[in-house]
């Protein structure tokens, strides 16, 4: 038996589905994926076995985080025979500005390589992921959207999309004024630069991403899915909180989304006890595979 067969078998003892050994989403194919950073824990001690488990645990596609001029300190050609052996394949991945600190695979140090490297394993999107407090400045969050289309220009060159990925604070005003998340949609290419919407920061932030996908129809898409906990608003697993899914991905055709990761950024329990309770409650809504 190939080790790729013996995940997938591992993949369905692991989760206990039906006794026939095949699930409703594996009969339609269905391809879940995971934003890696969930198992970040797991990733820093060994690579491969945390994909392995990944793998097993009933994901195919990924979106990374981390790169730095290496994968997780692979060259990509290693990188990739990982990806091979588990069978998973990269959708996505997350990129700091390199504003403050400019280390290597951020967009202001030498973007063109990170762009080559990401094309080579076969990612579709690079993201824009996160702005360090340091950079949340009027002067920095001004000069965002010029960095942002220089870097889509880049990444479309080699068919790669470019996104932005949001938290909370991009939903405070700038100036006093208009959004921050706003000004950043209104002054960046349509085309060019994309969003990738975290429902739990947007909500969180106490907006309505239905509201956004009608000001801006088919910029979304991309969406991290995870839920929020009623008291503490910490983070859940999806289906053990208060954030309706249903209604936001009935949605989908608006937004234009394309693709959507599970994630979970913190847990009270082992995460891989969190990603199966999330994937079960996944396979049991068929809303967030059928489109309307």
């Amino acid at each position: 038996m190939q080790r790729i067969d013996f995940l997938k078998l591992s993949s369905l003892g692991f989760l206990g589905l039906y006794s026939c050994g095949i699930s409703s989403s594996l009969k339609k194919d269905r391809r879940l994926a995971i934003q890696i950073y969930t198992v970040r824990g797991a990733i820093s001690k060994n690579l491969e076995k945390a994909l392995e488990k990944v793998a097993a645990s009933g994901f195919k596609d990924l979106e990374i985080y981390g790169y730095d001029g290496t994968f997780f300190g692979k060259n990509r050609n290693e990188f990739q025979s990982i990806l091979n052996n588990t069978g998973l394949k990269v959708i996505s991945s997350h990129h700091q500005t390199g504003v403050v600190g400019n280390g290597k695979g951020t967009l202001l140090n030498n973007w063109e390589k990170s762009v080559e490297d990401l094309n080579f394993i076969g990612s579709k999107y690079m993201v824009c992921s996160y702005l360090v407090p340091e950079e949340r400045t009027t002067e920095n969050y001004r000069k965002l959207p010029e960095l942002l289309n220089k870097s889509a220009k880049i990444t479309d060159q080699s068919r790669l999309q470019f996104a932005y990925h949001n938290h909370d604070f991009e939903f405070e005003k700038l100036d006093g004024k208009q959004l921050i998340y706003d000004f950043l949609l209104e002054n960046t290419s349509p085309d060019l630069v994309k969003m990738e919407l975290d429902l739990y920061w947007i909500t969180k932030a106490g907006f309505d991403p239905l509201d956004y996908f009608e000001k801006y129809p088919k910029r979304f898409p991309l969406w991290h899915v995870k839920d929020m906990q009623k008291n503490t608003k910490s983070f859940a697993e999806v289906g053990n909180g208060t954030i309706d899914f249903k209604r936001i991905f009935e949605a989908r055709e608006k937004a234009g989304l394309k693709y959507w990761f599970v994630e979970q950024d913190s847990s009270d329990k082992d995460i891989f006890e969190s990603l199966a309770m999330s994937k079960k409650y996944i396979d049991n809504n068929s809303f967030f595979f059928n489109k309307k």
